[in-house]
């Protein structure tokens, strides 16, 4: 492995440490689906810290799609509560920088874009119950692949706070139809990953017109038996905060997560029902 071309495989068996050091190094800045097993792995939202206090009540009110794990100070950019020496500045592998709501430009750390008044939210991602799912003999045909898992705007409506609203976002992965009570029953162990899908079946039926254009990530395909599982998606926030159009906010690049120390059992801020 040189300096520059670490790939997804050279990082399966590295603790999360270590993981997140090759990314703050600039050596790995591919998707990180696969990556800390047993640990938790989070979207992240940076904003002004103006609209901090909507942009949490918003994770408040929809917590089955923004699973709250962690908030920063203002310009803090550690995260204690998710581990010792994380860097939000350089410990997502790729981060997009909104203006007004448009996308500006991809960046691999923020330290050029950072400042005193920032305050960012960490979101768990359903990346973290896959593991438990491929253990469980269910492939995760993205990860197989090696490309970023298929997510897309449906029209399930978020509950709005302030200028943050919009429908959710999820992400689809194949499963076979027979395994689908187990699959339900694993991911309700993981509250910080979204839980139990919110949709089995005809994409239609939440406004996804067409499973092989996906509004983030690539397809993926299905074999034999295998029906469309919808999860609720870190990316909701995302969509919320690209519609609110503030002057300036900061996520991480869909799929490239910051990799947490904390176990993948960890509790939200704000828990939610999830029968």
């Amino acid at each position: 492995m040189t300096r520059q071309n670490a790939q997804l495989p050279d990082l399966f068996d590295l603790d999360t440490a270590t993981q997140r050091s090759l990314i703050r190094e600039g050596r790995y800045t591919g998707h990180t689906a696969g990556l800390a097993k047993g640990r938790l792995q989070c979207n992240l939202a940076i904003l002004p810290g103006d609209l901090a206090e909507d942009f949490q009540t918003f994770c408040r009110l929809n917590p089955k799609a923004c699973p709250l794990a962690g908030v920063s100070k203002p310009g803090d950019v550690t995260l204690p509560r998710l581990g010792a020496d994380i860097d939000l500045r350089t410990d997502a592998a790729r981060y997009n920088i909104y203006r007004n709501g448009v996308l500006e430009r991809q960046v691999s750390d923020l330290y050029d874009h950072w400042r005193d008044d920032l305050v960012a939210f960490a979101i768990g991602c359903s990346f973290t119950f896959e593991d438990a799912l491929r253990n469980a003999g269910i492939a995760m045909r993205h990860i197989d692949s090696n490309v970023t898992v298929p997510m897309f705007r449906s029209s399930i409506e978020t509950t709005k706070s302030g200028p943050f609203q919009g429908e959710m976002v999820v992400s689809m992965r194949p499963i076979p139809e027979v395994r689908l009570n187990e699959v339900k029953e694993i991911c309700r162990r993981y509250p910080l990953a979204h839980g139990a899908p919110v949709h089995v079946g005809a994409p239609e039926a939440i406004g996804i017109a067409d499973l092989n254009k996906p509004d983030w990530g690539e397809p993926v395909s299905f074999a034999a038996n295998e029906v469309p599982v919808f999860w609720a998606c870190g990316v909701t926030p995302q969509a919320a905060i690209m519609r609110s159009r503030p002057p300036l906010s900061m996520t991480h690049s869909p799929g490239a997560m910051l990799i947490a120390d904390v176990g993948e059992h960890t509790d939200p801020l704000y828990p939610y029902n999830d029968n």
